[in-house]
């Protein structure tokens, strides 16, 4: 049994805050300290230039999106990118100018994509969407709706170079693939 206002035999008090206000701000610094431990899981798990998934988040939310899927005997697709001649653009016109094509590369994706599809920067020049409840997807059509979108900015933007990409697939299978892990592999990002 523990006297109030006297420390146990680890330091603590049992001494409940004196006033209404007191506990108000007790309450304030948790929940700052929370929204602080929110915050740093958030950041480790996003790319900080294009604001999208980065390697560690996008494998966490797409496990989870494909654990999901084999409950429901749902279909899945991996999409996977690569901006051509990135190198290029990078030697030519400088570093700040490959990391605007970058940004606008992730925002093409994230306009053209639906919300419930997982997507994420790998590195690099590499992006990565998991399509949930798709299969066999029409690249083609994927691809026209991108560079529908991509003519646009590079239209608008006017940088000297377009904007381009490779595409290519994978579909889910969930004897040989049971990680999303296993799934990148077999994608040969």
């Amino acid at each position: 049994m523990q006297i109030s206002g006297k420390p146990d035999k680890h330091g603590v008090s049992a001494t409940p805050a004196r006033s209404p206000r007191q506990a108000r701000e007790v309450l304030r610094d948790l929940a700052r300290q929370a929204e602080q431990e929110v915050m740093g899981v958030t950041m480790a798990s996003m790319d900080e230039l294009t604001l999208l998934s980065n390697r560690h988040g996008f494998t966490t939310l797409a496990q989870l999106a494909l654990d999901a899927c084999q409950r429901l005997e749902v279909p899945a697709t991996l999409l996977f990118f690569d901006l051509d001649d990135f190198k290029h653009i990078n030697y030519l016109y400088g570093r700040a100018e490959g990391d605007n094509a970058l940004k606008t590369f992730a925002d093409v994706l994230r306009i053209a994509f639906r919300e419930s599809d997982v997507i994420g920067r790998l590195g690099g020049d590499e992006f990565v969407a998991l399509l949930t409840g798709s299969n066999a997807v029409d690249l083609n059509a994927i691809k026209a709706r991108l560079l529908e979108i991509l003519d646009e900015r590079n239209a608008t933007m006017r940088r000297g170079y377009d904007i381009r990409f490779s595409i290519g697939q994978i579909e889910f299978d969930a004897v040989a693939h049971r990680t999303v892990e296993e799934l990148l592999e077999n994608a040969k990002l």
